[in-house]
């Protein structure tokens, strides 16, 4: 094996897994920069997943080649509403952030499975038929060389996940609303003394980390496990978790940061294939992508500020 089809192995990989990371991080960096932590990125990867999966299922035989593309704005809506549960307890009853995120992670996978063994009579659904299958990207993957690595036999999620992170990048610092939502999470009072309305942006901001999560647990069920079961979605929302923190809570660094765990994660798939990796046990490349999440926290977390008023309620007219 030449060293361009180890780079395209490895590349068209590490895109595939990094994709539902950098949406699901995103997602973070919305919630967490209007000042709300938000610990149930996994459940709302997990609803996400769930759903997708669900819809595809249903639907297929009718919308054909679409229908995975439907499934992911679906997600996304249900992700969203979801993301409600945590901003009413967070946001409106000011209940404990970090307690109200692992009650969304343990509703969503309760759920969602309740529903998968009430609707199919097992613990896992069929597997999907219409799925974000391997492609070659039209004109790009001709390139020489530069093609074979970075356009072939890739997905089409991967590089719209890439596009939205200069998207999301974009709205946060370059926008008036971008500038609304960082205010809140900075200093809500300066904001509030500005009218800018707090709670209406925290309730945005969480919100959108729902649409965002649950666009990339659709994404990681229909580009990769291609069904639904308990473990469909094992820390991936941890791990985006863990890029947005990695990456300062910039759009821009989230994507930096997933993109090297997908690599991380890419390793577990593809190291048998690899020649310098077939000596490496598999339990290693298993563990691989966890033990480098807890590595680049450990190295990085002290460095990183996150936005001052993390994890603080707003209470109109008290500091």
């Amino acid at each position: 094996m030449d060293l361009t089809t180890t780079l395209a192995i490895i590349v068209s990989s590490s895109l595939i897994m990094a994709a539902p990371l950098i949406f699901t991080a995103l997602g973070g960096v919305f919630s967490e920069r209007s000042g709300i932590v938000n610990i149930g990125l996994e459940g709302l990867m997990v609803i996400g997943a769930f759903t997708a999966i669900i819809f595809n299922l249903t639907f297929a035989s009718s919308l054909g080649n679409a229908t995975p593309w439907i499934a992911l704005l679906i997600a996304m809506v249900i992700g969203g509403l979801f993301a409600l549960i945590h901003a009413l307890a967070s946001i409106t009853f000011q209940a404990n952030q970090v307690v109200s995120g692992v009650a969304i992670n343990f509703l969503a996978l309760g759920l969602s499975l309740f529903l998968v063994k009430k609707l199919y009579g097992k613990g896992q659904t069929d597997m999907i038929q219409q799925n974000f299958g391997k492609v070659d990207i039209p004109v790009l993957h001709k390139i020489p060389v530069v093609g074979d690595i970075f356009f072939s036999n890739t997905s089409y999620p991967a590089f719209i996940a890439i596009f939205t992170a200069f998207v999301v990048w974009f709205i946060i610092f370059k926008t008036p609303f971008g500038l609304r939502l960082r205010s809140v999470g900075e200093h809500p009072m300066a904001a509030d003394t500005m009218g800018i309305n707090v709670t209406k942006m925290r309730y945005i901001g969480v919100i959108l980390s729902g649409v965002f999560g649950g666009l990339g647990g659709a994404v990681y069920a229909q580009a990769i496990t291609l069904d639904f079961s308990h473990s469909t979605i094992t820390g991936q929302g941890f791990m985006a978790l863990a890029a947005m923190i990695f990456g300062k809570w910039h759009p821009l660094g989230a994507m930096g940061a997933a993109l090297f765990f997908g690599f991380a994660q890419s390793l577990s798939i593809v190291g048998s294939s690899i020649p310098l990796l077939k000596s490496v046990p598999p339990v290693i490349l298993l563990i691989a992508p966890y033990a480098l999440t807890i590595l680049a926290l450990a190295g990085f977390i002290g460095r990183a500020d996150s936005p001052k008023e993390l994890g603080n309620p707003y209470i109109k007219g008290k500091r």
